[in-house]
């Protein structure tokens, strides 16, 4: 038995017999693509800056997964920040749900860098070197998978794709860390190759092969969107009261007639989207926004004589001819939810202490003795520098003056969020223990004015060990 074949198209990447539909878009250069292609110019500088800007000499955004440290904005946050970390990441997401409320899909159409390289790099070169929208259907149509120009273009495709994959991998190992790897021999350095080139084979196989897949299949948004819009939220959409019935204009005389409306069926909507779909179906999963069919769809109305808008910007509320609110509740509710979170996480942040101070015992026996009796307690200081500059750390002890500290690594000089352990030996007579302890404190200081006090207690021998020791 055979499954039936589906009556329409599944996924708009393929055809009705489960082979690949390839999607190449007609440029449409109106005025949203030309505000559209100078925010991507930018962000792609942006992009590929980030990872070598600089802030109080940390990078401006550095997601060290093997140390397990991350940078944002010069302020690096360990693993342990269990609350900062949760209140920053509640407030991208609270972030994310009002701007979808207010502005729909626009970081998929304007600023994801999926987006934003496929349509502005990719894509034009693509459209340049295999001669356009029709050039490159010809090719797929006859099937020229190996056609110079097309094996040029992923020459092309392959330096950008080592670069953007090194720029990748900068995010998460550092510039410094990346060039080591590049200047070294995959020989000396084999697993950074392998890095470096799996991230490049991934990079050129998304922008070559996988496309605008990545934005139908493997990103969830698209499947968000039927929870974080509502009918007062800016889409773009095609007007079904204006353009409904269809009628193409006959060669030679204008669109007429109370019952024609202004769609003239001429498909280039269609045929300049980048996920394959067409707008006037209403709001789908896989439009990203990107207004490519509302600049086409311009460019069509001027031609016949007819305003522009048929597709635009605009909300489910206002196509059905009521007005759109700005106040609602979801758009004063996330506000007050970003800023509970946000002004949370500032808080914390700026409350937080310059230094992080474990104290640990010794490991193996709890205490040794010296030769005159005396009881040595070995104590391990780690700290972690959490301020923005280089500090020295001391250690002193508190309520204890018949004890001396030795400390042969103090004071510890620290770079700004490194750390590091060192081992301090506490040494006390057996007199100054009751019941094998004595309670200490010690202070942790730095040379900027951080303090802080730590309890311990000492091990040492109890009443009965010492009259044991002092009969034999």
């Amino acid at each position: 038995m055979t499954a039936p074949a589906p009556t329409e198209r599944v996924l708009a990447t393929l055809n009705a017999d489960g082979s690949r539909r390839w999607i190449r878009p007609k440029l449409s250069k109106g005025k949203l693509w030309q505000r559209r292609r100078s925010v991507a110019f930018g962000l792609m500088v942006l992009f590929l800056a980030i990872p070598h800007f600089r802030l109080n000499g940390k990078p401006l955004m550095l997601l060290d997964l093997p140390r397990r440290e991350f940078t944002l904005f010069g302020t690096t946050f360990l693993p342990t920040d269990t609350l900062l970390l949760m209140l920053l990441g509640i407030s991208l997401l609270i972030g994310i749900f009002l701007l979808t409320a207010l502005y729909g899909r626009v970081w998929c159409g304007w600023a994801c860098p999926q987006t934003v390289y496929m349509e502005f790099l990719f894509r034009p070169i693509e459209r340049w070197l295999e001669g356009g929208w029709g050039g490159s259907r010809q090719m797929d149509k006859q099937r020229q998978h190996f056609h110079p120009r097309r094996l040029a273009k992923y020459a092309i495709y392959a330096v950008l794709a080592a670069i953007l994959g090194n720029t990748f991998l900068a995010y998460f190992v550092g510039t410094d860390a990346l060039q080591h790897w590049m200047l070294s021999s995959p020989y000396e350095e084999p697993v950074p190759f392998v890095a470096m080139a799996v991230v490049t084979l991934m990079v050129f196989l998304d922008f070559t092969w996988f496309r605008e897949q990545t934005c139908l299949v493997a990103c969830p948004y698209g499947r968000w969107q039927a929870v974080l819009l509502d009918k007062q939220s800016l889409i773009v959409a095609y007007d079904p009261a204006r353009g409904e019935p269809r009628r193409a204009p006959k060669k030679g005389l204008p669109i007429a007639g109370a019952s024609a409306g202004d769609c003239v069926d001429c498909n280039a909507c269609v045929n300049t989207c980048p996920t394959g779909i067409d707008i006037r179906d209403g709001l789908q999963m896989e439009c990203i926004h990107c207004t490519q069919c509302a600049d086409a769809c311009d460019t069509v109305m001027r031609k016949v004589g007819k305003p522009e808008g048929l597709v635009r910007y605009t909300s489910k509320e206002a196509l059905e001819g009521h007005i759109r609110h700005f106040i609602r509740p979801r758009t004063v509710l996330y506000p007050l939810a970003f800023a509970l979170f946000f002004g949370g996480f500032i808080y914390a942040l700026e409350t937080k202490s310059k230094a992080d101070v474990t104290i640990l015992g010794a490991i193996g026996q709890p205490f040794s003795r010296e030769p005159d009796g005396s009881v040595v307690n070995q104590v391990r200081v780690k700290i972690a520098n959490r301020s923005n500059g280089v500090r020295r750390y001391t250690v002193e002890l508190l309520d204890a003056d018949d004890a001396k500290l030795i400390a042969p690594e103090l004071p510890l000089t620290l770079t700004n969020g490194k750390n590091a352990a060192t081992s301090l030996f506490i040494i006390m007579p057996e007199s100054a223990f009751h019941n094998g302890t004595h309670r200490m404190t010690l202070r942790v200081t730095d040379d900027a004015g951080f303090s802080q006090l730590i309890p311990w207690r000492l091990r040492g021998p109890d009443e009965h060990e010492r009259e044991s020791r002092e009969h034999k």
